[in-house]
């Protein structure tokens, strides 16, 4: 039994990190500390200061438990480690969390190659972003390559090695054939300075020295040269336009901002490098207006730039908790210097007040959408609920479907809808374990069994431990069942529903010859339903996704099965070997044929696997 008040007299005054769990010794808050006693007794003092959201946390606080750590930094970097793991829900978790595209130019190669990446590895390349608008990104990239033929494919390519045929990229002036010898390093290398120096900002001194070429082939009566030259200035004012120009420096920065009203936040962060904006992102931060600012601030940044963003040299906010802290860590995971700005006045407070305005925007929109959507999800569950003469209308409906080609690979999905909307957490995917060959209806009546058996399961476990029902994963039963065919699949369902003593209804999605969503079935009877009304709309959107959910799963592990590489026969060659031979040499072929020089020099590959690497294609000889 955890005895609050004698824990809470053993707290050391050391710096660390403390960890809340509720009742099911569920993760619920990560925090951390310069002093665990002075902070952890704060939680349970006096709640009139305390937020809505800290009294929620504090109300579901069963247990916690502590770590120690030699300083502050130390605290901060297992927090951040620590809210990875566990996605506490009382945390700032960013829902909208993703890798951004970057432009990668591989400086460090002979010739080097531009492509779109979202990983950013430490490994000497130039990466320009992020980008938060992948259409524009592509776009970019497309007159990029218009204005400097830079190659993009995956060939090793030095600058004394063997020369090949170049490929149709050449032929139609996107790439200047360094495989075939046609260029010199050096000569490749201005292209390369070129397109850095318009991805860092410094545009007017490559138009400055277009027109002058441009002016040049005229005034020697070449007007095709000039009219190509015509054309790449005006790619490269089509890139400038997409960029709006804030400062005049160079610099890598980012403005973050928020608003809040009376019950949510939006963060919005501007991305400025070379003193233009190159994107923007939001996020909305629920049941959060009545924290702390300047600590929602800090929470955010550690959550933002934990591991999936870049770090840049400069950060404008309005305020912060912990800065020095804060810039000691962004500095480590940058690799150099981060400083944070907190402007009072001029050019810099301007652009913030600007982030603001965007915020409160944002957040507007985002309340009235959120109007919108519950008004038109009310209806179309409302004309659901009509349409089958339900007592009620269905709060949660699960929808099935299988997902096999020719038998193999048989996987099944389950998606949840909670008040007309996808609840993605509660998706799950099962791998048909019993069936042999392509049987939809026994893979089907497997999935369903699996599923309710493991509801009854966690219904059991909670109800021996009187414990909350919503902390399992299958323990809430739908109130509709849909599934993703006609009167075969529905009338699986209810005889799995009927061996559990369940009373749950049943439809079935079907499609017409042209595979689109005609109805549904209900009862044996097909309900013929307006092919333009909101209903058929909505079902279409259930089918389509358990669909693709289904798919996604079964394509991954096809995949797995599938690309079996050659590299995985090989001795002393792992996954991180293979993948870096892979990235590096570009494909099995240029493996093959690598010496014993240009394997030892992967950081992963040692003599005995460079040794293994050659031994094992040679005896193919």
């Amino acid at each position: 039994m955890f005895d609050l008040k004698y824990q809470l007299k053993m707290l050391p005054e050391k710096p660390g990190v403390y960890i809340m769990r509720n009742n099911l010794n569920e993760v619920i808050y990560v925090g951390k500390a310069k002093s665990l006693k002075n902070r952890v007794k704060q939680y349970f003092q006096s709640s009139k200061n305390h937020s809505e959201k800290v009294k929620a946390m504090v109300s579901n606080i069963a247990e916690f438990e502590y770590i120690i750590t030699d300083s502050e930094i130390e605290a901060l970097i297992l927090e951040c480690n620590l809210i990875k793991k566990y996605r506490p829900r009382y945390n700032i978790l960013l829902k909208d969390d993703k890798h951004y595209p970057f432009i990668k130019i591989t400086v460090n190669d002979d010739f080097p190659k531009m492509f779109i990446t979202r990983v950013l590895a430490k490994d000497g390349s130039k990466y320009f972003g992020p980008y938060t608008n992948v259409s524009a990104v592509n776009e970019t990239m497309e007159l990029l390559k218009k204005i400097f033929p830079l190659r993009t494919c995956k060939k090793l390519i030095r600058e004394n090695g063997e020369r090949v045929r170049p490929c149709l990229n050449y032929q139609m002036g996107l790439c200047k054939a360094p495989c075939a010898g046609y260029i010199s390093k050096s000569e490749y290398g201005k292209i390369v300075k070129g397109v850095s120096d318009l991805l860092s900002g410094k545009d007017k001194y490559i138009i400055k020295n277009l027109k002058n070429q441009m002016e040049s082939a005229s005034e020697n009566l070449e007007f095709e040269k000039a009219a190509g030259i015509r054309d790449k200035i005006f790619a490269v004012q089509k890139v400038i336009e997409k960029q709006k120009i804030i400062t005049g420096n160079f610099e890598n920065e980012d403005f973050i901002n928020m608003y809040s009203d009376d019950k949510d936040t939006c963060v919005q962060v501007f991305f400025l490098r070379g003193g233009k904006i190159i994107g923007r992102e939001h996020f909305i931060i629920e049941n959060s207006a009545g924290d702390d600012k300047s600590q929602v601030m800090a929470d955010f940044i550690k959550e933002f730039y934990g591991g999936t963003a870049f770090v840049p040299k400069y950060l404008f906010l309005p305020y912060i908790e912990d800065k020095e802290l804060l810039e000691q860590w962004l500095g480590m995971k940058r690799g150099s210097k981060v400083s944070i700005k907190i402007p009072q006045k001029g050019e810099k407070k301007d652009t913030l007040n600007l982030v603001e305005e965007n915020a409160k925007i944002t957040l507007e929109h985002f309340k009235l959408k959120i109007m919108r959507d519950k008004k038109f999800y009310e209806s179309v569950l409302n004309d659901l609920a009509d349409a089958l003469n339900l007592e009620s209308i269905p709060e949660r409906i699960e929808a099935y479907d299988i997902s096999d080609i020719q038998g193999v690979d048989s996987v099944g999905s389950m998606i949840v809808f909670e008040n007309g909307r996808p609840k993605n957490s509660d998706y799950r995917r099962f791998k048909i374990n019993t069936v042999k060959g392509a049987n939809d209806y026994d893979s089907m009546r497997e999935i369903l069994t699996r599923r309710f058996k493991h509801g009854f399961d966690e219904i059991k476990g909670i109800q021996e431990k009187k414990l909350n029902l919503t902390s399992g994963k299958f323990c809430i039963f739908p109130d509709l069942i849909m599934m993703d065919g006609g009167r075969g699949q529905v009338n699986i369902a209810l005889s799995v529903l009927n061996e559990f003593d369940l009373d749950i209804p049943v439809c079935g999605m079907v499609k017409d010859d042209n595979h689109n969503t005609r109805g549904i079935i209900y009862n044996n009877i097909e309900l013929q339903l307006k092919s333009n009304s909101n209903l058929i709309k909505f079902i279409t959107r259930i089918q389509d996704e358990v669909h693709r959910f289904a798919i996604t799963y079964h394509r991954s592990l096809r995949k797995k099965r599938v690309l079996h590489s050659v590299l995985d026969d090989i001795p002393n060659i792992g996954e991180k070997r293979r993948k870096e031979l892979l990235k590096s040499f570009g494909s099995i072929e240029n493996i093959k044929v690598a010496t014993y020089d240009e394997l030892i020099r992967l950081s992963t590959i040692d003599k005995k696997a460079a040794n293994s690497i050659i031994e094992y294609f040679n005896s193919d000889k």
